[in-house]
């Protein structure tokens, strides 16, 4: 995925989980007539070669570790420990396994797909078919070499100046591939029915801006390898060995002077951080040397009156490097960056030293996946809604969406009557919270309307043309949206994408389809694993409208504050004690979890198991009777189910990059954090004052 394309999601501050009534076919004429299309039958798939999902088992239980000193572990320990993770993964457990076995319906999808004859030319089978099969021709890919960039690197080495840099660039946007900084279309956060551009900061290889800057072990040795990176990719494209190595030199000295002028992840939390409206006379001041009048132009997008220019210190810095830098060493870098982000659709030595950096070394994934989960993953990314239309023809049953709109209203409801509790908020901010509630929109399996993709041109002949093809498609997509109302119908995920996520612009829930099975969801389980799974997952999603960030942004999804200052500060100073509830977790020897970074998925998880446990209890009714299946309460079966769905293993080198950049604690503690601080998993499970697993009264938090 390009630059471009990276941050789409951005401004409309979307929190994801880790993470309408079903489309009705066509009404059919009273007699047949022979020119109609036919809609083709659903493609034959063979699921004996999926996987099952992982499910929550009494037999996994550990009875030698007590419930209430190590819980996770209670759980999941024996689990993790049978099954290592793959050879192909840097994690592996239940969240990963049913990406396993989404990949692997999609995987008999896209050869069904690519052997359908009869499929009709421009249609979503042929695009998927052909996209998939250019993928797998290695023999064509090996043949081609470096041939389709070549024309890219050429024209880098024709730039004379910055001047000519700055062309260059617009250029490169225009068609999808920009990779220096992200440029948009999204929500306007203080006008959310309108769209606007947004431009933010960008064009850093390693994880994120500390792995440049701070001398912790690991980013040192993530920087040695950057280099060793850097200069191999450019001798496999002719250089010789000197020139690779001080032109990697020149890579990690250009993005470290880019590192020093972002924002680091926290501040990336604030959506503040990331909107900061201009005029074009204003920005064409800002940057003087790469003017964003021009740029406009170059897109074809019309100048408008304001866009968001945030990260000012980021793009002042670019503008002073396109004076002060010599164009050698821009070259070096476009020259890199080009063969880096192309090097997992060339030949295998590019594509291997691809993984081998980003992977192996980074994230310690000990083998390449197979070629064809890497092909799908380029298809997700390329065209995901497209190839989520044929999932959904055979991967989605009907009544999963029903009981899942059951499982909504009772969540909505149990929070509600949270809301309308809550002893720390005053009426004012009540009814400004009950209004955001009563605006809440669900989304469930799939699209109401689906995406066309008219007009995007997939052959079965290039692999890297095809990627083209469809990011500079999937770009001009997003770039017509700027100017122009929101379509509140679209979604932010495929329907195969195991997650979930909250929009604040739009104040919405969206739960794909693929996360709809075990651990999750099983339309045929007890209502204790499905509030325990899904229904706190809902609950999750619900609760980042009222996180530290998502609060921000009232029923419309205008960035407001909607709070009296009293209530205000008693939610951050609850906040602040879930953040060192956190930050007290050691995830490695001498590394902890950032309380701080991943505080709103940490207030979502509470207060989603709060109110999933509640809407279990609605559900149940007064006169319940427990069925105490395998020997276990409902309640206890709840808790166990949230903790299998985080039942998770990490490579040590991913585990290192978890705690750096992602908005995500690790899985074994968010297993246990939010019981921790609720009295009703200390009753199921008989804690006292003081076992592990049950916080102090003056430690507890309570938000919800």
């Amino acid at each position: 995925m390009t630059a471009p394309q990276r941050s789409l999601l951005a401004a409309a501050i979307v929190f994801s989980l880790g993470l309408a009534a079903c489309s009705k076919a066509p009404e059919q004429p009273a007699e047949p007539v022979a020119s109609a299309p036919q809609t083709p039958a659903p493609l034959a798939i063979d699921f004996s070669k999926v996987p099952e999902p992982i499910s929550f088992s009494a037999a996994d239980i550990d009875p030698a570790i007590a419930a209430c000193e190590r819980f996770g572990d209670h759980v999941n320990s024996k689990w993790l420990a049978a099954n290592p993770i793959p050879g192909d993964r840097t994690t592996w457990g239940a969240f990963p396994a049913l990406g396993e076995r989404s990949l692997a319906v999609q995987h008999e999808i896209a050869k069904a797909a690519a052997a359908d004859s009869t499929a009709a030319e421009g249609s979503i089978r042929r695009k998927v078919g052909n996209f998939f099969s250019a993928g797998m021709d290695t023999a064509a890919i090996e043949a081609a070499g470096i041939s389709p960039i070549q024309a890219d690197l050429d024209a880098i080495s024709e730039l004379a100046d910055g001047a000519g840099v700055a062309a260059y660039l617009r250029d490169r946007y225009a068609s999808g591939e920009g990779m220096l900084f992200s440029f948009y279309g999204s929500a306007d956060v203080k006008n959310s029915e309108m769209n606007i551009a947004y431009a933010g900061q960008g064009g850093l290889s390693l994880p994120e801006r500390a792995y440049y800057l701070e001398d912790r072990e690991d980013y040192v040795k993530a920087r040695a390898a950057f280099l060793e990176h850097v200069a191999k990719l450019l001798q496999l494209a002719g250089a010789d060995e000197a020139t690779a190595k001080a032109s990697a030199q020149t890579v990690l000295d250009f993005e470290t002077r880019l590192a020093r002028a972002s924002l680091d992840r926290l501040s990336l939390r604030d959506p503040a951080n990331r909107y900061n409206p201009v005029d074009l006379a204003s920005a064409d001041a800002m940057t003087p040397n790469f003017p964003w009048t021009a740029f406009f132009d170059a897109l074809q997008v019309q100048r408008p009156e304001m866009f968001s220019l945030a990260m000012t210190d980021f793009f002042k810095e670019v503008d002073k490097m396109l004076v002060d830098l010599p164009v050698e060493d821009w070259k070096t870098w476009l020259r890199f960056k080009t063969i880096d982000e192309a090097a997992p659709f060339l030949s295998s030595a590019f594509e291997q030293q691809n993984f081998d950096f980003y992977r192996k070394t980074l994230a310690g994934q000990k083998e390449q996946q197979e070629r064809w989960k890497r092909v799908l993953g380029s298809l997700n990314r390329s065209m995901g809604e497209a190839l989520g239309q044929l999932y959904v023809e055979v991967a989605f049953p009907p009544e999963s969406k029903a009981k899942m709109e059951v499982l909504v209203g009772n969540l909505k409801e149990a929070l509600k009557g949270r809301l309308e509790k809550l002893e720390w908020m005053g009426e004012e901010t009540r009814a400004k919270a009950l209004e955001k509630w009563a605006a809440f929109t669900p989304k469930i399996g799939y699209p109401d309307k689906w995406r066309e993709w008219d007009g995007l041109v997939v052959s079965g002949d290039s692999y890297l043309d095809n990627v083209r093809a469809a990011a500079g498609f999937n770009y001009r997509y997003n770039l017509d949206k700027i100017g122009k109302p929101v379509d509140r119908t679209e979604w932010g995920m495929s329907p195969q994408t195991v997650n979930a996520y909250y929009r604040a612009t739009a104040n919405e829930i969206v739960f794909p389809a693929a996360i709809l099975q075990p651990p999750f969801f099983d339309p045929n389980a007890d209502d204790a694993l499905n509030y325990g799974g899904i229904g706190a997952v809902i609950g999750h999603e619900m609760l980042h409208g009222y996180d530290d960030q998502g609060s921000k942004f009232d029923a419309a999804g205008n960035m407001i504050n909607w709070w009296t200052d009293e209530d205000r500060k008693r939610f951050e100073a609850s906040a602040a004690k879930l953040a060192d509830q956190y930050s007290a977790y050691e995830a490695l020897p001498g590394m902890f979890v950032n309380g701080k970074l991943g505080l709103g998925e940490n207030i979502a998880d509470l207060g989603g198991v709060t109110v999933a446990l509640d809407a279990l209890q609605r559900a149940q009714g007064e006169n319940f009777t427990d069925p105490m299946v395998d020997g276990l309460t409902q309640t206890q079966r709840f808790f166990m189910n949230w903790a299998t769905v985080w039942r998770i293993n990490y490579t040590e080198e991913q585990m290192k990059v978890q705690l750096t950049v992602g908005p995500h604690s690790p899985g074994a503690f968010r297993a246990i954090g939010p019981a921790q601080n609720l009295p009703a998993f200390a009753e199921a499970f008989a804690c006292k004052a003081g076992d592990p697993m049950v916080r102090s009264e003056q430690d507890r938090v309570v938000i919800w």
